[in-house]
């Protein structure tokens, strides 16, 4: 049996009674056509059984339907999640997507950027912190971040200070002697820092006794887990048979935290309450499942993925508008109660 070939564009227009260019405007520029053509090609595509080379588009459209990422890196378990809710997308949207992890260096994200732009990416999401929005707008392809400081690019960010205070408001409304909240220095343009800020804000307000540890909390298990045991350490002997209130700036840390105290005493004593950030995997199949502030990360990330469509849809149009000034989407935080606070 002699092997059947590709269809190809002639044999559309052939099918169609439309010429060649006709059926090339129906892949490039849709619109162009009235939309009784356009149904007439789509349904002898399905005729047809017309399978699309993409190489071949790319080609002749310059249009790779690729949109790179750059991630800070895997070891949060907040990054590993929103990059798996991202990728989920292809099914409702058709992109695909081009990841680097930059492990927080400047010229190695520089070079990456650089290296999917020669893919001809279409759009960029970026959740890494350390090239400024200012120079990422400058790169003349859609851009949305994540999480980050975003002046001069789109963006879709948790409503962090609502965050923070919900936190500290339930371990307030647990009776906690002292309010600790447990972070990594952050800069105020940095969206996250509205933790800091709804924690301190909240304590102040109410004149409860306060304090903000801030530490390199970083990519490294075994460096997170020494500096949280110093400041396990000076917990134990400053505030010795008072009741802890702690919250801290993200799940894995809080599982660290919760799991030096588990080591140290077999349990989580009595007089600790923890609550996280993110409502990441790890928060919920901790040994003791972590109170936490949930980011819904699925909706932050379909709208990040939405919001860069938008823009890239609008600059394939003939006359495309561009954005004015940039959009940026705040989606409120869930507070969800587990056992670390409400283990009574």
């Amino acid at each position: 049996m002699a092997k059947k070939q590709n269809v190809t564009f002639s044999d559309i227009a052939k099918y169609t009674n439309f010429s060649k260019t006709t059926i090339s405007r129906y892949f490039n520029n849709p619109d162009s056509l009235t939309l009784e053509n356009q149904q007439i090609i789509s349904d002898a595509l399905i005729k047809l059984n017309y399978q699309e080379n993409k190489v071949a588009r790319i080609l002749a459209n310059g249009k790779t339907e690729f949109v790179g990422i750059i991630v800070p890196n895997l070891y949060l378990h907040y990054y590993s999640e929103i990059l798996n809710q991202i990728l989920l997308t292809y099914e409702e949207f058709g992109y695909k997507f081009l990841v680097f992890i930059g492990n927080e260096n400047e010229e190695i994200e520089r070079q990456y950027i650089r290296e999917l732009m020669a893919y001809k990416i279409e759009g960029l999401i970026i959740l890494s912190h350390t090239i400024p929005s200012r120079e990422l707008a400058d790169l003349k392809v859609p851009i949305v971040t994540i999480e980050r400081e975003d002046t001069y690019v789109s963006s879709v960010n948790t409503d962090n200070y609502m965050g923070g205070i919900q936190a500290v408001s339930l371990l307030a409304k647990h009776g906690c002697d002292v309010l600790i909240h447990i972070n990594t220095p952050t800069p105020e343009s940095v969206p996250a820092y509205g933790r800091i800020r709804g924690f301190e804000d909240f304590c102040r307000d109410h004149q409860l006794p306060h304090e903000v540890f801030l530490r390199n909390l970083g990519q490294h298990y075994e460096e997170d887990q020494r500096t949280l045991q110093e400041i396990l350490s000076i917990l134990e002997e400053k505030y010795q048979g008072k009741k802890k209130g702690i919250f801290v700036t993200n799940d894995t840390h809080a599982n660290t935290l919760l799991n030096l105290l588990i080591r140290r005493y077999g349990k989580l004593p009595p007089d600790y309450y923890i609550i996280g950030f993110d409502n990441s995997p790890v928060s919920q199949e901790a040994v003791f499942p972590i109170s936490t502030i949930g980011q819904q990360i699925d909706k932050i990330s379909h709208e990040a993925v939405r919001l860069l469509v938008e823009q890239m849809n609008e600059q394939k149009k003939r006359k495309p508008a561009p954005l004015t000034e940039p959009v940026h989407k705040v989606i409120a935080p869930v507070l969800l109660r587990r056992y670390t606070t409400e283990r009574e």
